[in-house]
């Protein structure tokens, strides 16, 4: 009976370790170290499992190759004339770094601006710090600490976003920079303290146009683009 009870223990003890490390491989382990600063214009991964709400999925880069032979026949089709200023700069950052696309660089640009957009109004600083250089995040943080500090609020729903158009690229040493023009169409207001609207409507949709411009340094592992320069053109 010993000798039976013995065999019976050692196969729940094999099994139990087995199912342990399935989920490992599932769930994987928490290290504090999982997990980069939030890139909108990289490849998304590959998973079968569902995104959070803060996790946006990109269309996939190009291969290498292909990124290379595009960028020897300088052809950036409707968002950059062939041989102009713009597809001139497109065409240096692609060479320099093969996995840029521009049209995928516009998608995540359109999803970067409305999370900015909606985090400035939340007062999110955690997600802005992803998204922002320290130049601009400082600014933006300096703004939300003087809405707070006058007991104000803001909200801003977005409605649509018409446009999203490149209107400039360089490459400046190992940075790439471009610079978007957005035209979307809000719903903002400000509040006091009392909840009385001092700015904005938030029954009225608004077209506002401005103007980003987003870097990254392409020599580095780092692959994600930061917002460096903010303009209204309104």
């Amino acid at each position: 009976m010993n000798g039976i009870f013995d065999i019976y223990t050692i196969l729940f003890l094999v099994l139990a370790v087995v199912i342990f490390l399935r989920l490992r491989s599932v769930l994987g382990r928490r290290t504090g170290n999982e997990r980069q600063p939030y890139d909108p214009f990289s490849a998304p991964k590959e998973s079968g499992s569902a995104a959070s709400d803060k996790v946006v999925n990109l269309p996939p880069r190009a291969e290498s190759g292909t990124s290379r032979a595009n960028a020897a026949n300088d052809d950036f089709g409707d968002i950059a004339p062939r041989g102009s200023d713009l597809a001139q700069g497109l065409s240096a950052i692609r060479q320099t770094d093969p996995t840029f696309e521009p049209k995928g660089f516009v998608e995540g640009a359109r999803m970067a601006y409305e999370m900015i957009v909606t985090a400035f109004a939340d007062g999110d600083r955690k997600m802005l710090k992803t998204l922002l250089s320290r130049e601009v995040y400082d600014g933006f943080v300096g703004a939300i600490a003087d809405r707070e500090g006058r007991g104000e609020t803001a909200t801003s729903n977005f409605v649509s976003i018409d446009k999203a158009d490149i209107t400039e690229a360089q490459l400046r040493g190992r940075n790439a920079h471009v610079t978007v023009r957005f035209v979307s169409q809000l719903i903002t207001a400000t509040r006091d303290k009392d909840g009385a609207v001092i700015q904005g409507d938030p029954n009225a949709v608004t077209e506002v146009t401005d103007i980003w411009t987003f870097a990254r340094d392409v020599g580095s592992r780092d692959p994600n683009w930061k917002l460096v320069a903010t303009e209204s053109a309104d």
